[in-house]
């Protein structure tokens, strides 16, 4: 990773290769990728796309973190199992002294002078854990508002210029717009939201093992609540029971039998993406370990503080909730808890909406018409990034470039008569959709998307082949050494 310091020197160090610029350092921008051998008792790490590109290109990664995150392990780190730097992968590596990297959100891109809007975020304390809005916004996330209040500010801005531009900015946390989410749930996208979570945890069991702590908010302290039947959620409900029954059972003996762990989800059943089999094979085993699944229900609001549950109760007792939480749901109304994980999808980056949802002129030197006519030959002169109606998500071809559409007229059923494809910009990950496909938005796609469009980009042939997914399967943990695996043509459970 070379160290390049200002714009000018970057230019310098270009010389006569085209420039990728890689927006993002997640499982498409950057991704450690176990290979076959083994160095001792540890994998050695390749990366993909900015570590796959070759030396004929300059690559400039711009990313507000300085590291990449392997996102699987972060429920083993937010309850100790692992610690925090066993999910981490710095950007810098010395490895590829060839890649430049700059830290920074993307704020703004001019397709017609091909140029990025960067702004400075070393010391942004959004940086380093889950979004669930945009950054600008006056909410905090991650249940730590203390953190945020007077320490955002308006950070410096550049402009980057680029040859070929790669979009893999990621998506933010989904809540639906449910009532104090953005502002008091856990979230689990980052090492500082794992870090959060394992801090509140013991936070919780320290606090109702105390003689001043009452029987009654000692129970509300002890209830860890998880929205989200996914295989994140499912995983930290098991992780936690884990450390509950292995370790914090020698610790607190006296507290273990009122710890309660619920999961929450508005399906009917949790894993929907595994087969049924499977998911009944969960929820059975959930039961034992006495993780509590509440399917089909609906959570309306997370608050600070504790329920009032009588007219007789002061609001001294309310007030004096040691950091609990009160969520309400649909079916069974309020309810205390110490700590609430919130994971239930992703929502698409501001930077999608709002940067990539604005009109272009035609950019010329970046995009050809699908049909071959000429812009002058149509009747529009601006242009938009075509994106899923429900979702969002960028509209990419089989080849991973973006595709345009002229701004839609007066006339609402009339359809648009043409589309344009941008020659040299790219989209991968959750935040982009290949048209008339359905892949999952994993980091299985992501990682398969960066491998094939680096091994493209090298070669110089795009045209040659188009991207095809191939589905490795699934597979999650439910803890006390079992777990469920699913590939195409096979499923079935994994026990030690």
């Amino acid at each position: 990773m070379r160290a390049t310091v200002g714009l000018d020197a970057l230019d310098a160090s270009k010389g006569d290769r085209e420039r990728i610029v890689i927006l993002g350092s997640g499982w498409a921008g950057k991704l450690p990728k176990f290979s076959e051998r083994p160095i001792g008792d540890k994998w050695r790490l390749g990366y993909v796309l900015s570590q796959r590109l070759s030396t004929k290109y300059q690559t400039v990664v711009i990313s507000p973190r300085s590291y990449f995150v392997f996102t699987p392990l972060l429920n083993s780190t937010a309850t100790g199992t692992l610690e925090f730097r066993t999910a981490l992968e710095p950007v810098r590596s010395k490895r590829k002294p060839n890649i430049e990297f700059m830290q920074g959100w993307a704020d703004d891109v001019d397709f017609g002078h091909k140029t990025i809007t960067v702004e400075e975020s070393v010391v942004d304390p959004h940086q380093g854990k889950a979004m669930a809005e945009d950054r600008r916004e006056d909410h905090s996330t991650g249940a730590v508002e203390s953190e945020k209040k007077g320490l955002r500010k308006e950070g410096k801005r550049w402009e980057v210029s680029y040859d070929k531009l790669v979009v893999t900015v990621g998506c933010y946390s989904q809540t639906f717009g449910t009532k104090g989410v953005k502002e008091n749930a856990f979230f689990m996208k980052d090492v500082g939201d794992a870090r959060r979570i394992r801090t509140r945890t013991l936070e919780c069991f320290e606090i109702a093992s105390l003689p001043t702590t009452s029987e009654k908010l000692r129970d509300q302290l002890l209830r860890f609540a998880i929205v989200g039947g996914g295989p994140t959620g499912m995983e930290f409900a098991a992780e936690l029971s884990d450390l509950v029954h292995q370790d914090l059972s020698k610790l607190y003996p006296a507290l273990t039998p009122k710890v309660r762990i619920v999961v929450h989800d508005v399906a009917d059943k949790v894993l929907s993406m595994f087969d049924d089999k499977l998911g009944k094979y969960a929820m059975e085993t959930f039961r034992r370990e006495g993780v509590e699944v509440k399917t089909s229900h609906h959570v309306e609001e997370l608050r600070p503080g504790l329920p009032r549950t009588g007219p007789d109760e002061s609001m001294d007792d309310v007030a004096d909730s040691q950091g609990c939480y009160t969520l309400t749901t649909k079916e069974d109304g309020d309810v205390g808890v110490g700590l609430c994980v919130w994971s239930t999808g992703n929502m698409m980056n501001p930077f999608v909406q709002k940067a990539l949802d604005k009109t272009y002129g035609f950019p010329s030197f970046s995009a050809s018409i699908t049909d071959g006519k000429e812009p002058h030959e149509l009747d529009t002169k601006e242009w938009m990034i075509e994106k899923h109606p429900k979702t969002g998500a960028i509209i990419v071809d089989d080849r991973l470039r973006i595709q345009l559409h002229p701004t839609p007229s007066s006339d609402a059923d009339e359809k648009p008569a043409s589309s344009a494809t941008m020659t040299d910009v790219f989209a991968l990950g959750d935040n982009a959709m290949i048209r008339d496909a359905q892949l999952p938005a994993t980091a299985q796609t992501a990682s398969q998307q960066a491998l094939w469009l680096g091994k493209r980009l090298n070669k110089g042939d795009l045209e040659r082949q188009h991207f095809t997914f191939r589905n490795l399967g699934v597979m999650t943990y439910l803890g006390n050494s079992k777990g469920l695996v699913q590939t195409e043509g096979w499923l079935g459970d994994l026990e030690e």
